[in-house]
C-alpha cells in the first residue's frame, strides 16, 4: 500500500480535490464525500495508466502541502494482482 497526500478546496459549486504528490490526479465533487470518492478513483486510474505504460508510480511525499488547502489527509493507494492469465503451450518453452 503506498500513501498519498490528498488536497480539498472548497469552493461556492463544490469540492476540488488532488493528491498532491501524483502528478495530474484531480477531480471536482459537489460535496466532500463524493470528492474523495472521485478523488480515489482518479488515483487509481492514473496508477494503472502509469503502469499499462510501464512506468514507475510517484514515490509519496507525507511533505507535500498546499497552502490554499482547506483539508489536507492522507489517501492510500492499494495495488493487487491482476485476474488475467495467459495461457502458453509448454511447446513454447520446448528448445
Amino acid at each position: 500500500m503506498l500513501t498519498y497526500k490528498a488536497m480539498y478546496k472548497f469552493l461556492n459549486d463544490g469540492v476540488h480535490a488532488e493528491v498532491l504528490d501524483f502528478p495530474g490526479t484531480m477531480t471536482f465533487g459537489k460535496d466532500l464525500s463524493e470528492a474523495r470518492r472521485l478523488l480515489a478513483s482518479a488515483l487509481t486510474d492514473m496508477a494503472e495508466t502509469y503502469l499499462l505504460h510501464g512506468e514507475p508510480l510517484p514515490r509519496p511525499n507525507a511533505s507535500s502541502s498546499d497552502e490554499e488547502a482547506d483539508l489536507e489527509e492522507p489517501i492510500h493507494l492499494l495495488l493487487t494482482a491482476t485476474s488475467r492469465v495467459n495461457w502458453v503451450p509448454v511447446e513454447a518453452f520446448a528448445v
